[in-house]
């Protein structure tokens, strides 16, 4: 894997250029801060650590800071996916002028990437992305569904939204996201990022998450089940789990009678279970129904 090769990094200066050129205003419908330092860049695309054969995908190019520092890294084969059409066009080009013997290697797609259902090519083996926060958790979750060959990636998001992605069972911050990340993946925090590296500065601080996917609680077929009883217990997290599944299961009773088939103590929360646990339930409420 052949690494650098000319490829020049966009500099804050550079950055502010093509933003004026484009007449490109950061908006905060789409979420838009952009990254205006290397350093950051550089440690996203080491994390993300492309390796032979891999299919990088990144979310939310921008202008193409990450997106050259991940060719830079060594990236083979690169698709970028962007929802602004002025950026989306104008990616290709900067790519050819600041890594020409690289820009072969990256597919630019505008789309949405809550919506995304295919690539060209190979399917995305490696996530990285700069995600705006109110999406974060959403686009991670489809991606995982819809890319099961997706092994790995490192995603920068919001220091809140990463808190809740990475905690434990137990944990103040753990929730509905949390428990459903874990069904596809491991994740951990990676480290913490300066709202000084974004323009427009930011008004909240950012963490890098990395996550390694792992083999589901229980069959893939069940997931669904499973985030449902997920919803069920974190839509009223401070009642017990007899109360909060009540509505899910049909009744109170029958809620009891599924967690202890489930071995789930039905005064416990919500915020007490691992997947497994929930996992559990959504098993045992399928073998009560067909009895």
């Amino acid at each position: 894997m052949t690494e650098g090769r000319g490829t020049r990094l966009l500099s804050p200066v550079d950055v502010r250029a093509i933003a004026g050129r484009l007449s490109v205003r950061p908006t905060k419908r789409l979420g838009q801060n952009f990254v205006i330092e290397q350093g950051t860049v550089r440690r996203i695309a080491a994390l993300a650590a492309p390796r032979d054969g891999d299919v990088v995908l990144e979310v939310g190019p921008g202008l193409g800071s990450l997106t050259l520092a991940l060719l830079e890294a060594g990236t083979s084969r690169l698709v970028a996916v962007e929802i602004d059409p002025v950026l989306a066009a104008e990616l290709p080009r900067t790519l050819a002028e600041r890594a020409p013997a690289l820009a072969g290697s990256a597919d630019v797609i505008e789309a949405d990437a809550l919506r995304l259902s295919t690539i060209p090519g190979e399917p995305p083996t490696v996530l990285a992305a700069n995600l705006p926060y109110n999406i974060a958790v959403p686009v991670v979750l489809h991606l995982l569904e819809t890319f099961p060959e997706l092994e790995r990636g490192v995603v920068m998001v919001q220091a809140e939204v990463a808190d809740r992605m990475c905690a434990p069972p137990g944990s103040r911050v753990y929730g509905g996201p949390s428990a459903k990340i874990a069904w596809f993946a491991t994740a951990k925090l990676a480290g913490t990022v300066p709202r000084s590296v974004f323009w427009p500065v930011p008004n909240v601080d950012s963490k890098l998450v990395a996550f390694t996917r792992h083999e589901p609680p229980a069959p893939p077929e069940s997931r669904e089940q499973v985030f449902a009883v997920i919803d069920a217990a974190f839509g009223q997290r401070r009642k017990t789990l007899r109360a909060a599944l009540s509505g899910w299961a049909g009744s109170a009773a029958q809620a009891e009678q599924i967690l202890r088939g489930a071995g789930i103590d039905p005064s416990a929360r919500g915020e007490q279970l691992g997947i497994a646990e929930f996992a559990r339930i959504a098993e045992s409420a399928r073998v009560a129904r067909t009895i």
